[in-house]
């Protein structure tokens, strides 16, 4: 069976125990709506619970993934509560009790790079660029990130990925651990699919046994960070650095953050 939203931004399709998250917003490089945060995290909640979906993919289009939030739409309606689309996504792929696949082309900015610390597979073209560049936009990590990078990067590393914001390609996402495995882009989709399939032919509970057992010792943890740095998230949104950061990129010009 097939669903997708009104737009046909995220489309949803689900085959085989397997439910595709398909970002299909390739004029705007696969930014984020509220609106698309709300269809992938009732998407994400609706799997959860059912009982013909035994794993979920996300993905892209080989030559992008996801270039993070829609700075416009997000600007119009930044998340003030724990009930907002996009809190409500963080919280459904966090705490998601079956098996989380990516597949990743091109970049990944932004939440396109922090949805995949909550994954269980990461499978990136050879042309994937991750960046998480909260700092260059005024504001700070998410998704738990300021958590999970540290433990999977390494504090240095991590500090690089998190204080510059600068993109890392993928052979560098393989060797810290973000990701599994690396194709030719046009490849990645595909075999994401072909471990979906695999996995979905498994005892479905040894699944998310297995996941809850690896998870259970930070599953608090994470759920708080999310909590906290969306407090810290909120607050940053109104100060001086993060307006003239997104001032300075709907103008067009480069921020200057040397007075504040």
């Amino acid at each position: 069976m097939s669903e997708m939203n009104a737009n046909n931004e995220i489309l949803i399709h689900v085959e085989s125990g397997v439910m595709t998250i398909t970002f299909n917003r390739i004029e705007k490089k696969n930014s984020i709506s509220s609106a698309m945060y709300a269809t992938m995290a009732d998407a994400l909640v609706q799997a959860d619970s059912s009982s013909v979906v035994r794993v979920v993919v996300f993905q892209g289009h080989e030559a992008v993934f996801c270039a993070g939030n829609d700075i416009e739409d997000f600007l119009k309606g930044p998340p003030t509560s724990q009930e907002s689309p996009v809190m409500r996504f963080l919280y459904a792929i966090s705490s998601f009790t079956k098996p989380l696949i990516a597949s990743v082309c091109g970049p990944a900015v932004g939440v396109g790079t922090t949805m995949l610390l909550h994954c269980d597979l990461v499978y990136a073209g050879d042309n994937a660029a991750f960046s998480m560049p909260f700092v260059n936009l005024g504001l700070c990590p998410e998704a738990a990130s300021s958590l999970l990078v540290p433990q999977m990067l390494g504090y240095h590393r991590a500090a690089e990925a998190l204080l510059l914001g600068e993109p890392f390609m993928a052979e560098a996402a393989l060797e810290v651990g973000l990701v599994n495995r690396v194709l030719p882009p046009l490849e990645a989709n595909n075999y994401a699919q072909a471990i979906a399939r695999k996995l979905a032919a498994k005892p479905v509970s040894s699944l998310i046994e297995t996941k809850r057992l690896m998870k259970k010792g930070q599953a608090a943890l994470v759920a708080q960070s999310i909590g906290d740095e969306a407090k810290s998230f909120g607050r940053m949104l109104s100060e001086p650095a993060a307006k003239e950061a997104f001032g300075a990129f709907l103008e067009k010009r480069k921020p200057d953050f040397t007075k504040l």
